[in-house]
């Protein structure tokens, strides 16, 4: 079923939902249901599986020169969802990227996840590879999600890149395009505005709903809902949450995400006495959030496990 069905079905009750990383290369798939499987009683609708492009590294030869080598360290996206489907009956929502895509293997990987049945996607321009100082997209491939957008769109009314009219032998998919909103605002983009324009172009083109990036201040996400709003936008709103639950993240989670993190979470953090208070602090935080957020009619609350099943189900056996 479509993720907007889902938010239709449930008449204003607030769904829960997970988000999980492919295991790195040669891991199995057993990671990702030791993960999922103490979730499970609080019946997600669905489940995303992130997308993770491939990124270079320098590989010294016998000679002593290095080798510039493509990798990708975390594979395995679509299967992942076809095991999670198989094994919880569950809906599977694939991340697909601009980065690491022409606009033919974007074509064929959604000719795939539609032989498999999966409705959702959530179409994500992705993040510039390290060392670059800027996203670059492949030859032919797009360079906004608003691009990819409209290529599902495409594929949603039967077109496709080899012959761009609807005929009767074409089939027609039928994806439920998610993409994504920035609370914060995007950190490439120059000001609130602009970014709110960039995110109705997603709108326009085809997406279905929005889920955000992570907060700590749910008034940024209240604040968000209404400028979004303002802006003529009025598909749903998932906001995607994250428990900080340790010492390095006041760190790294600004560095890494450009989010700010409110001065009470920072000073708890700090003063809690070891690991384990700082991650009871943590786990407080974002039940406190949740249940706000919860009581103030978001449609979903959608967590980024990070492989930490324990501390998201200490959360949701609070909210739910």
């Amino acid at each position: 079923m479509r993720v907007t069905e889902y938010f239709e079905k449930a008449k204003g009750k607030t769904l829960i939902s997970f988000e999980v990383l492919p295991p790195l290369k040669g891991g199995s798939m057993q990671a990702i249901f030791d993960t999922l499987d103490p979730l499970m009683e609080f019946k997600p609708p669905f489940i995303d599986v992130t997308y993770h492009r491939e990124e270079y590294v320098y590989k010294r030869r016998p000679s002593g020169y290095y080798e510039k080598a493509s990798i990708r360290k975390r594979p395995g996206t679509v299967g992942i969802c076809a095991a999670i489907m198989h094994r919880y009956g569950v809906d599977a929502v694939p991340h697909l990227l601009c980065g690491g895509f022409t606009r033919q293997d974007t074509e064929n990987a959604l000719i795939d996840l539609g032989f498999l049945d999966v409705q959702n996607v959530l179409a994500l321009r992705g993040d510039a590879r390290k060392f670059e100082g800027k996203f670059i997209p492949e030859k032919e491939g797009h360079n906004f999600a608003s691009d990819l957008v409209k290529q599902i769109r495409n594929m949603n009314n039967g077109i496709y890149l080899d012959d761009l009219t609807v005929t009767d032998e074409a089939s027609k998919t039928n994806f439920c395009i998610g993409v994504a909103g920035y609370p914060e605002k995007h950190f490439e983009a120059p000001n609130r505005e602009i970014d709110l324009r960039y995110l109705k172009q997603k709108i326009d083109a085809g997406a279905n709903y929005i889920v955000t990036q992570m907060f700590f201040d749910n008034q940024k996400y209240f604040d968000f809902v209404d400028a979004v709003r303002a802006a003529g936008i009025d598909v749903p709103i998932v906001p995607g949450l994250k428990p900080l639950t340790k010492l390095y993240q006041l760190n790294s989670i600004p560095r890494l995400f450009y989010i700010d993190l409110p001065d009470d979470l920072v000073s708890a953090i700090t003063k809690a006495k070891d690991a384990e208070a700082r991650r009871q602090v943590g786990i407080e935080w974002c039940v406190a959030q949740s249940q706000e957020l919860k009581e103030r009619g978001a449609p979903c609350l959608h967590y980024y496990t990070m492989g930490d099943s324990s501390t998201i189900q200490a959360i949701a056996k609070e909210v739910y």
